[in-house]
């Protein structure tokens, strides 16, 4: 018998599949809110029956059933009844599952136990998301070297810095932090501005791993710039003019910002731009 229950009116609807049972209450715990209705699943073979019945907005799967059937194995079955369904995985801390997963068309992975923040922002973005299945690809995978292309979308971005905190996740939390900070910076940097949000532009990223570093390299379809004029951006305020910057975006009626720059180069230990101005690399040591 499978139970379930929902919460007040539901506007949300998420499919939860976990054959733990300790993991399966962790994980309600983390997506239970006031509008969203949580169906529990315990195996694979009742989440078909359950999708069959009902489109959900999202399913999150982990292994499921007594033989502990894989996350991939159950999404390529979820797809085969509807090929439409955002799906986020749950396993093992994994590289290698976390490109699997992406590459087998989930939404996201995220490893266990689950921590609340990453794993709420991905169901969010899934629940709210429409167009998203060629949004993010893997186009290489070597244990050493990932390369990603992605439209140039936000939606993409986030699912993008969600995957790299997944390849990072074994180093310490302060380089795992720094690093995925970084990125988001100057990945949404080269999607504004380099890509101009043009869904029908990619950019690349690769995350590169030494045994001493963790390096990032991100390539826009733009035509570049140059890092000493913008006047604009925090990174280039003189010194004892820490606010330059910001009356220059209000005359030039620009968004607050312009500190991506200047926070990116803080968090690493090394930090370049090629000479067009559309490629940016990044090396943050890990001793």
């Amino acid at each position: 018998m499978v139970l379930g229950y929902s919460k007040g009116v539901s506007t949300q609807r998420v499919l939860l599949v976990a054959g733990d049972p300790v993991l399966h209450d962790q994980l309600a715990g983390l997506l239970r809110r006031e509008d969203r209705s949580i169906q529990d699943v315990y195996n694979g073979g009742d989440a078909l029956e359950y999708l069959r019945a009902t489109p959900y907005d999202v399913v999150v799967a982990g292994q499921s059933g007594r033989n502990g059937s894989s996350g991939t194995t159950l999404l390529r079955r979820l797809r085969s009844v509807r090929p439409d369904t955002k799906v986020i995985l749950t396993g093992e801390r994994s590289p290698a599952r976390a490109v699997a997963a992406i590459r087998a068309r989930a939404f996201g992975y995220v490893h266990n136990p689950p921590a609340a923040g990453p794993l709420a922002e991905m169901v969010q973005a899934a629940v709210t998301s429409s167009s998203w299945r060629d949004d993010l690809k893997v186009i290489s995978a070597k244990p050493d070297w990932v390369t990603l292309g992605l439209r140039c979308k936000l939606e993409a971005a986030e699912r993008s810095i969600h995957l790299i905190r997944e390849l990072i996740s074994e180093t310490s939390n302060a380089v795992c932090e720094d690093v995925t900070a970084a990125a988001r910076e100057l990945l949404l940097n080269a999607i504004e501005h380099g890509g101009e949000l043009n869904e029908r532009k990619r950019v690349r990223v690769s995350l590169l791993r030494t045994s001493r570093a963790v390096m990032v390299h991100i390539q826009d379809p733009g035509k570049g710039f140059s890092l000493d004029l913008l006047p604009h951006a925090a990174v280039n305020n003189p010194e004892g003019s820490p606010t330059q910057h910001a009356e220059i975006r209000s005359e030039q009626g620009q968004r607050p910002g312009g500190f991506g720059i200047l926070m990116a180069s803080k968090l690493v230990d090394e930090l370049l731009y090629n000479e067009r101005g559309n490629e940016v690399f990044f090396v943050k040591n890990l001793a």
